[in-house]
């Protein structure tokens, strides 16, 4: 078994543990609050009796294996370092760092340490964008890539009312780029790779982060076109134009209908059945990489996530939007 600790004590680490738990190997062995109270209270559920208020004692715990961070934005790259560096796995929710920086900071300890560090993008694990990977080839040269993701947040309301809620907070590296943009700007990376140029739009809120925003991604022959936002809703697809035929994508950040219409009116669907606990896949690669000794993923790999994170980087420079984590280095 892999014994894991857990870092966040919210609804996404909630929906980890339920998908992590349909994979084998996967034990939960501990859980790290802020406060005692609020550790006992995420515990209880899932009987784990190793609680943690301080990080470095978590670190430093022989009951654990790896942890999954799922801490603000602005935290995980020190989070992740220091359990590297006493010899823990470390699978970090998306984005996985601040800045291209941070990441380089991370992939050298990892490497130093050796042990696996992935982001965990579960989008491009879903057997369904595995298909699109596989079947990119029938619709000829690629040409253009749509990518959308628009989602109201549920703390915008309280935004526009005076309360700034961690979602648009700058001293988290929060914002519309960095929470949504990165589902639509990875799966680029993995299909066509890093872009020779990058322009960004954006509209940025008093909160001082960006609420949405548009990318031009450059490529020699084909380009990437995506929007994002926190204060819109679409119900877009997203889609990969090529010369023979298109591939529509029902969403983006979870694929799960994909099909293909060819030029000459057929259409096929290359939709593969999958589970409705998605995170069990980026799980089930990470425990994979540990019991193999790997250090990264084929697919959510240490430079498609720094390409990611460059591009993001570049992506802020020119709209302007800044972050504390940007001064340390």
């Amino acid at each position: 078994m892999v014994r894991f600790g857990v870092i966040g004590t919210n609804f996404i680490t909630e929906r980890f543990i339920q998908a992590a738990s349909l994979v084998e190997d996967f034990a939960l062995t501990a859980v790290y609050s802020r406060t005692a109270q609020r550790a006992r209270q995420f515990a209880e559920p899932y009987g784990v009796t190793h609680l943690f208020t301080d990080l470095e004692q978590m670190a430093k715990s022989d009951a654990i294996d790896a942890v999954y961070i799922a801490s603000p934005n602005s935290l995980h790259a020190e989070q992740a370092i220091l359990f590297m560096e006493h010899g823990k796995h470390v699978l970090c929710e998306k984005p996985i760092a601040s800045h291209a920086g941070e990441l380089e900071k991370m992939i050298a300890t990892s490497r130093a340490k050796r042990v696996a560090l992935m982001e965990a993008m579960k989008s491009t694990m879903l057997p369904s964008f595995q298909a699109i990977v596989e079947h990119l080839p029938k619709i000829g040269p690629i040409r253009r890539f749509l990518s959308t993701f628009c989602q109201y947040s549920s703390r915008y309301d309280a935004l526009k009312a005076g309360t700034v809620l961690n979602a648009f907070n700058p001293e988290l590296s929060n914002g519309s780029l960095m929470d949504i943009g990165v589902y639509c700007i990875y799966p680029s990376i993995v299909l066509f790779g890093e872009p020779l140029s990058v322009k960004a739009n954006a509209l940025m809120l008093p909160s001082g982060v960006d609420g949405q925003g548009s990318l031009l991604l450059k490529y020699e022959e084909m380009e990437t076109v995506i929007q994002h936002s926190k204060i819109t809703d679409s119900a877009l697809p997203s889609e990969i134009q090529g010369e023979q035929g298109s591939i529509v994508i029902d969403k983006i950040h979870r694929p799960q209908h994909v099909e293909i219409r060819y030029r000459d009116g057929r259409t096929e669907d290359i939709s593969r059945p999958q589970a409705s606990q998605e995170m069990m896949y980026e799980v089930r690669e990470f425990i994979q990489l540990i019991k193999t000794g790997q250090l990264q993923s084929s697919t959510n790999s240490h430079e498609r996530s720094l390409a990611t994170m460059r591009v993001m980087d570049e992506a802020r420079k020119q709209i302007g939007l800044t972050f504390p984590a940007d001064s340390i280095n």
